[in-house]
């Protein structure tokens, strides 16, 4: 039964590994089935804007792909620039010190005589005028730091996916970068409003609300990077 129960462990770390990936640089992400692809199908050429030319001579008219038109994303399929800058710096130090103490005495040394009597029945050198004495004390310390250092540049090209009913556009891109047999992976999704796009059709991360950035990647030095699956189920069940 203990060899069945070890080959049956192995096996089951065995199917868990993923295996088809042995020798063979990781896969990039299908570019269809995803929100941006339904968005760039579901939306107009850029090229057909409604917008009608204010004049056939002018080299300037109201359309988008003039040459002096307005280029920023507005609409759902419309493609903008990310700008993620991120360099944050957090320190905190915290000290508590706690410290406690009591005394208590309780006796009955007069009462109607009553204190006397019973001090005749007790032992030699006992007495009710100093019946119960407590003691008690207590201390606590505690210190604790924080101290981290984000640094963080990159720029990709989100594709706005929806319109909500307010005029903000919901924005969502994907990047992928394979080295060798290492992938990097950069996701950026939130939401913008449509004034804070700048002239060059760029917007910086601290405008998006509810952002959701994530860079990370998969492939031969992730997986080094990371415990065994045996392992880390030995950390999740242990209680110790």
């Amino acid at each position: 039964m203990r060899r069945l129960a070890t080959l049956s462990t192995l096996l089951l770390a065995q199917a868990c590994t993923p295996l088809d990936t042995v020798g063979r640089a990781p896969e990039f992400a299908p570019m269809e089935g995803n929100y941006e692809h339904a968005a760039m199908y579901s939306s107009l050429p850029y090229s057909q804007d409604p917008a009608t030319a204010t004049s056939a001579s002018s080299l300037w008219t109201s359309q988008r792909n003039s040459l002096l038109g307005d280029h920023r994303a507005a609409k759902r399929g419309d493609i903008l620039t990310v700008v993620v800058e991120i360099d944050d710096q957090a320190k905190i130090s915290n000290q508590t010190d706690r410290g406690r103490s009591g005394s208590t005495s309780l006796g009955v040394p007069d009462f109607l005589g009553i204190p006397q009597r019973i001090d005749s029945g007790l032992t030699t050198g006992a007495s009710t005028a100093n019946a119960i004495t407590t003691n008690g004390s207590s201390t606590f310390s505690g210190n604790g730091s924080v101290s981290r250092n984000e640094v963080l540049t990159l720029r990709l090209a989100a594709t706005v996916v929806e319109e909500l009913p307010n005029g903000v556009l919901r924005i969502e891109g994907h990047q992928q970068v394979r080295v060798n047999y290492e992938m990097r992976d950069l996701v950026v999704s939130g939401y913008v409003r449509p004034q804070d796009i700048s002239r060059q059709n760029e917007i910086t991360y601290d405008k998006i609300a509810d952002a959701q950035i994530s860079y990370g990647g998969q492939g031969q030095i992730s997986e080094m990077q990371q415990p065994a699956y045996g392992q880390q189920i030995l950390d999740k069940v242990l209680p110790f």
